[in-house]
């Protein structure tokens, strides 16, 4: 069997010291090219690979970035940690994540952990404000991601007022008139949704009908429908918490002889790839899943490398409206007199 290389044999090779050797490898201290040119064929020739254990007791480092997600079956946090690993790897880093189950019982566990292992945390949690310090307590950098971070800790959201005011202008603009919101109180952004939507319907005096869900998925989309769509007063147009409720919601309203959207409209956030491929394809927000895990990874090594990303507070990434079929243009009975009237001038 082959004795593997040491660092000791790429030092013998390289003619060099082992504590040279060291620091080039832990990149501690350059050289000058020639000398590194030296100890980089050294270490190709006897393929050497360094100890992640040793390294680590000497640079104080693991190598490795976490982080911490709601819900690993909700494409949106699956895009978030592909994000982030793209970008860890271009900084030479392992990531690790944990998926904490929406389960706020076995988050402290699962976060305490993951901090051990690693030189930095984005951390996405419905902990309440007050709890944040546990996290800020462990001792690492913190990027919170999907929410605002306590006073002096960066973190960074999709803007998630204007995404619900978009939504609200489109569904305006094609002339609905009762519309409903399907939402997810314990969620951070739930608040900034409701609150867009409501000011947005507002300027146009028009209504805001609230119903509630009990977690943002496919199931509850299921569960919330029939109390929506078999009321006498129906809405025309349904803005659900993300797009997983809304697909869960237009299989039951089609099950139940609702056609979308000549009878109701329906419209999702998050952008998620499985929206496309509904029958109709579903309206929704994008909101830029893969570059928040970007843009949250960049904070975080600014962080790790000692940097004051904590001026930058809270960094919000504008999203953007996705048109699809899921929505039409509903001629109300303001919009058919105007339109009248303006036949009646033409004529």
């Amino acid at each position: 069997m082959k004795k593997r290389p040491t660092i000791r044999d790429v030092a013998a090779l390289a003619g060099v010291s082992i504590a040279t050797v060291s620091k080039f490898i832990n990149s501690t201290q350059r050289f000058t090219a020639g000398v590194e040119r030296k100890i980089q064929a050294a270490i190709d020739e006897l393929e050497y690979h360094s100890n992640p254990l040793a390294r680590s007791m000497i640079t104080g480092k693991t190598g490795a970035v976490g982080v911490a997600i709601l819900d690993i079956s909700n494409p949106h946090f699956t895009n978030i940690v592909k994000g982030a690993n793209r970008v860890a790897l271009e900084h030479g880093y392992n990531l690790l994540f944990v998926d904490t189950e929406e389960s706020q019982a076995r988050e402290d566990e699962l976060l305490i952990a993951l901090s051990r292992r690693v030189d930095g945390l984005i951390v996405s949690t419905r902990m309440p404000e007050e709890q944040l310090h546990r996290v800020l307590g462990f001792g690492k950098p913190v990027v919170f991601s999907g929410r605002p971070a306590p006073k002096g800790s960066p973190s960074i959201a999709v803007d998630a007022y204007a995404a619900a005011y978009m939504i609200g202008e489109l569904l305006v603009k094609q002339g609905h008139r009762n519309i409903a919101y399907a939402g997810f109180a314990p969620a951070r952004p739930d608040t900034e949704r409701m609150r867009g939507l409501s000011e947005c319907l507002q300027t146009h005096g028009l209504p805001l009908t609230r119903f509630e869900v009990r977690g943002p998925t496919i199931v509850e989309g299921e569960q919330v429908c029939a109390g929506i769509v078999l009321r006498k007063d129906r809405p025309d147009a349904v803005v659900c918490y993300n797009d997983m409720v809304a697909i869960g919601f237009m299989s039951v309203a089609k099950s139940l002889g609702i056609s979308i959207p000549d009878d109701m409209s329906v419209v999702g956030i998050d952008n998620i790839p499985f929206g496309r491929f509904t029958s109709p394809a579903l309206t929704t927000v994008d909101t830029q899943s893969e570059r928040l895990g970007e843009e949250g990874m960049r904070m975080l090594f600014r962080e790790i490398a000692g940097e004051q990303t904590s001026e930058a507070g809270h960094v919000l990434i504008e999203p953007r409206l996705v048109m699809r079929d899921s929505t039409r243009v509903r001629h109300s009975e303001a919009a058919a007199a105007s339109i009248a009237k303006a036949r009646k001038r033409a004529r």
